[in-house]
């Protein structure tokens, strides 16, 4: 998510101020390819299951939900449920797995999915699958009743806090993200932040529990000054360099939420252009979750932002080459991403003939608007390329019909900058 922060609109006044609070709040960054980074904050509980194998079985169906192995992991989860009915873990897993295969399904794939798009008010977005919108809300109205249950029981248990905010978490992101209601989601989000804070303040040397509050105070201090103000007023504090502190911390505390926040630090360390850093962490996570082949999308992307042309095209070969054997399902416009992705790094080469094979896939695919658009874009750059400048200012203008309908401000921008001046290729 990226961009999309820094780019929101001033207009609608307090009500459209409360819009742009509720988005960077409730949002987050959320991409498959995290795969459970998440206002959840690792869903998994830190205070264990006392049945040992409902632990083992909710450990195991998380590895499944980062492997990308949904329906698997939701059947893990729900065998921990059969052997620990009372505890809220395993009910926050099937809901997290069930909101994660919606969100895959409908191809928020990558840290691109939201760099220059920003949603400024309720969006009318597809009904969810009624038996995935039925199974979410059963299993977190569940782990919610148990976890404020455990609360009035026990109201300094760090613990039963961490449950309640997870599942409150996780409520106000499936709103915002599957159902589209971003102002409905403000109350669960602050309650989410709060409790958090609760149980660190109840237990400060549990690192993991700073992960929800780490990111909250990241985003908010990313916030344009307006929009800070208000997420003060609100309830939300802010720190950027404190809460990637705190989120640092977590990924280094062996901990439920360590790889959530590995897998946050992907993102936060591709928007604060600390690339090695993020290449780093996904080296580590490719041989953790080897069939999670977003993995390597996001190394080829991540090396591509950092200049790094040729390992970006070896990591997208070496992906796409795990997308072709895999025979599980394919988030929407995946292979269009690929494509895509692929065709910048090889106009970047040199290799217009791979580009264009390449970029002329990603068009022709079924796919979102922006990544089209921005294959037209890269389909321009080869144009400018070979001297033949009336067909690069068409595909540039296609680009921009394209990232219009896409709320791509960044590939729109580019392609207006390339219709005024040529492309030339970098040295």
């Amino acid at each position: 998510m990226p961009d999309p922060i820094t780019k929101v609109s001033l207009r609608g006044g307090w009500g459209g101020s409360l819009r742009h609070v509720v988005q960077a709040m409730s949002v987050q960054f959320l991409t498959p390819l995290a795969l459970a980074m998440t206002v959840a904050a690792g869903a998994w509980t830190y205070a264990r299951p006392a049945e040992p194998q409902a632990d083992r079985l909710c450990q195991r169906g998380y590895d499944l939900t980062y492997n990308l192995d949904f329906p698997e992991a939701i059947a893990t989860f729900q065998q921990a449920i059969t052997a620990q009915p009372k505890d809220p873990a395993a009910y926050r897993g099937v809901a997290t797995a069930t909101w994660l295969s919606i969100l895959f399904q409908r191809g928020l794939v990558t840290v691109d999915d939201y760099e220059g798009r920003v949603t400024t008010a309720d969006q009318n977005v597809p009904e969810p699958p009624a038996p995935q919108a039925g199974r979410f809300r059963t299993s977190i109205e569940r782990a919610l009743a148990l976890a404020e249950e455990e609360v009035r029981r026990n109201p300094r248990s760090a613990s039963a806090h961490y449950d309640v905010a997870t599942a409150v978490g996780l409520t106000a992101s499936y709103g915002a993200t599957v159902e589209g209601r971003v102002i409905g989601s403000l109350r669960a989000a602050r309650r989410a932040y709060n409790e958090q804070e609760e149980a660190l303040s109840l237990d400060p040397r549990r690192k993991d529990a700073g992960f929800i509050v780490g990111t909250y105070r990241y985003l908010v201090a990313t916030l344009p000054l307006p929009l800070r103000l208000m997420a003060y007023v609100v309830g939300f504090g802010g720190g950027r360099d404190q809460g990637l502190r705190m989120i640092e911390e977590a990924a280094a505390y062996p901990g439920e939420s360590q790889m959530d926040a590995k897998f946050e630090l992907v993102l936060l360390y591709n928007r604060e252009r600390r690339f090695d850093q993020a290449l780093r962490i996904i080296r580590d996570l490719q041989l953790r979750f080897p069939r999670n082949r977003l993995l390597w999308l996001e190394a080829g992307a991540t090396a591509l932002r950092d200049g790094r042309t040729a390992e970006a095209e070896a990591e997208l070969n070496a992906g796409i080459d795990r997308l072709e054997h895999d025979s599980r399902p394919r988030a929407f416009g995946e292979e269009a991403l690929w494509r895509y992705k692929r065709g910048a790094a090889r106009v970047r080469l040199r290799n217009d003939a791979g580009a264009r094979a390449d970029l002329e896939s990603a068009v022709a695919r079924e796919g979102h608007a922006w990544v089209r658009g921005r294959a037209h874009t890269e389909l321009g750059k080869l144009a400018d390329l070979a001297g033949d400048r009336a067909r690069a200012v068409s595909e540039y203008r296609a680009a921009v019909g394209l990232g219009t309908r896409g709320d791509d401000a960044v590939g729109i921008e580019q392609a207006q900058a390339l219709m005024r001046t040529p492309y030339r290729s970098p040295r």
